[in-house]
């Protein structure tokens, strides 16, 4: 399983990558293995600002629906353009082309784990 040092994650298994006051943010390995294949991703809150644990999107996969929850307050200002023909890119890459959102921080990042305490949380 695949959980890289460098990012911070939720307890709702998303993973955000900080650079400066934008974000990159995505579902964790664990994440899409749990879900199993992804078939749709729906996010329309482009330009929302969207509370810290507040849902930003749904995903979709072959067994259930799944809601994404905001790991830190703020904008949602882009959604990967490759999910909508390739949701897929979720299960094959996790942590590269198969992020969701960018998003501008307005709120603290304190509560966001380390990868060693998300390795902790799901028992790896």
């Amino acid at each position: 399983m695949n959980i890289p040092d460098g990012l911070k994650y939720t307890k709702d298994h998303e993973w955000i990558k900080i650079d400066g006051n934008t974000a990159i943010v995505g579902i964790t390995d664990f994440a899409q293995g749990e879900l199993g294949d992804i078939v749709y991703i729906d996010i329309t809150t482009v330009g929302q600002e969207v509370n810290e644990h507040e849902v930003f999107g749904t995903v979709e996969a072959v067994k259930t629906v799944s809601d994404l929850f905001m790991p830190v307050s703020g904008k949602v200002l882009e959604v990967n353009p490759l999910l909508d023909a390739s949701p897929e890119k979720v299960n094959e890459d996790p942590y590269g082309e198969g992020w969701m959102i960018k998003m501008e921080l307005k709120g603290s990042v304190a509560g966001l784990l380390s990868a060693a305490q998300y390795k902790e949380l799901i028992g790896k």
